[in-house]
């Protein structure tokens, strides 16, 4: 099984199409903005039919968690997902079948001047990774 990963604006799936706008970039901010993660999960023929784990997790630089906050305190940023997929009768064996995936985030304000990795694993083993760098907080002009 293969992943890819991308970042985009937004995303979104319709008749198993990953439509994106604004995809693949790897620089934001300063300032909160809403934003999406879009995988294509490529199932191979023999992994069809039984249930597929994605977990989607952000890390800082230092390889620690980034947090949100919740009404429950701060919390890892994690999305985990399920799908499945099956084998249409008239496809010959061998076949792999991709699976488009959107999750699109509400605006997180992350630490300007930072460095941040975007990563999924699909049934617990690590698959594709993304990093992307906020734009440092621009400098207030000097008053004299």
């Amino acid at each position: 099984m293969k992943v890819r990963l991308l970042l985009a604006n937004f995303a979104e799936v319709r008749e198993n199409l990953l439509s994106l706008m604004g995809a693949g970039w790897t620089l934001t901010g300063p300032a909160p903005a809403p934003f999406a993660i879009a995988a294509l999960v490529e199932v191979p023929w023999e992994e069809t039919n039984r249930p597929i784990k994605l977990f989607f997790e952000i890390f800082d630089v230092d390889g620690q968690p980034f947090t949100v906050g919740t009404p429950t305190g701060d919390r890892p940023f994690q999305i985990g997902a399920e799908l499945s997929v099956g084998r249409p009768p008239d496809v010959p064996p061998g076949t792999t079948f991709l699976s488009p995936v959107a999750i699109n985030v509400q605006s997180i304000q992350f630490q300007p001047g930072q460095q941040y990795v975007v990563k999924v694993s699909v049934n617990g083993v690590p698959m594709d990774e993304v990093q992307f760098r906020v734009r440092p907080q621009p400098q207030a002009p000097e008053r004299r």
